[in-house]
């Protein structure tokens, strides 16, 4: 089993060019399943054999999405064996995956995405730094991991567009604000120095996810925000607020880098205030 795995994870990398999270994340379902298959041959995997599975991480309280996310990772664990030969058959056609609760994803106001952004103090350079970080974002819509991978060399100031490396390391071309541009001037003058990657942590280092977690959370405290939001939410928020302003759902598709449409139609859904206020234009008697 251990084998499968290191081929699969190799072909995952070098042909599907898969990126190092996707990988990491298949690595962990996979040894998971390693592990509750013991001294069993992958060949001798049935659908009844994945029900035990799925029925053992029911038990241990994980949640639909997880549980559907790892039987995911099985199917596309099957259909490799089955195109190396190893396998002859795909058990996990066998099995439907769990049925997940839609949720639509938290996004914030208009004005408290203002408030956020502005947040920062602009007199020192860590100020300087969010607000670059916290205008980007929003005015791209791009993924965090898109964003710490950000260069200068990326950027054209000049025609106001930015070149990001999205899922696959697909590469994808996004128009940028000139408020978050003139945020992003600002960080690199004040910074100095020319170096790889564009936003830093206060070592000179390249600045992680975790920190701009760690960043996030200090902004919303200090707006006094309850709910309970992360990073992503300005990704939420900027798919929303085109939407809501009349962008086609194609284009927001473009602008988040989504594959299929049925990703991106998520953020179809409309604030109470928009709905009220077409519900008073259009009914006759409202």
């Amino acid at each position: 089993m251990e084998r499968y795995i290191e081929k699969f994870l190799r072909y995952l990398e070098i042909e599907k060019n898969a990126s190092p999270h996707t990988i990491v994340n298949y690595k962990l379902d996979l040894n998971g399943f390693k592990d509750f298959l013991k001294e069993a041959d992958v060949a001798q995997v049935d659908h009844l054999f994945l029900r035990r599975y799925l029925a053992s991480l029911k038990e241990k309280r994980l949640t639909a999405r997880s549980i559907g996310r790892k039987l995911s990772s099985l199917r596309s664990f099957f259909r490799f064996l089955i195109k190396e030969g190893y396998c002859q058959a795909n058990p996990t056609d066998a099995v439907s995956s769990p049925k997940l609760e839609k949720t639509l994803p938290r996004f914030l106001t208009e004005n408290d995405v203002v408030r956020l952004i502005e947040a920062p103090d602009q007199e020192t350079l860590k100020g300087l730094r969010d607000r670059a970080i916290l205008e980007t974002l929003y005015s791209t819509g791009m993924r965090i991991s898109e964003l710490v991978s950000l260069r200068e060399d990326n950027i054209d100031f000049i025609s106001g567009t930015l070149k990001v490396f999205g899922k696959g390391k697909k590469e994808r071309l996004l128009p940028v604000g000139e408020r978050a541009l003139r945020a992003i001037r600002n960080y690199i003058r004040k910074r100095k120095g020319a170096t790889e990657l564009i936003f830093l942590n206060k070592n000179k280092k390249p600045l992680g996810a975790r920190g701009i977690r760690k960043m996030f959370d200090c902004y919303i405290a200090a707006i006094s925000l309850k709910e309970h939001i992360s990073p992503h939410t300005l990704r939420h928020s900027f798919a929303t607020h085109l939407l809501n302003r009349g962008a086609d759902l194609r284009s927001v598709q473009e602008l988040l880098g989504h594959a299929n449409l049925s990703s991106t139609q998520i953020y179809t859904h409309l604030t109470t205030d928009r709905l009220k206020s077409i519900y008073e234009k259009a009914h006759p008697r409202a």
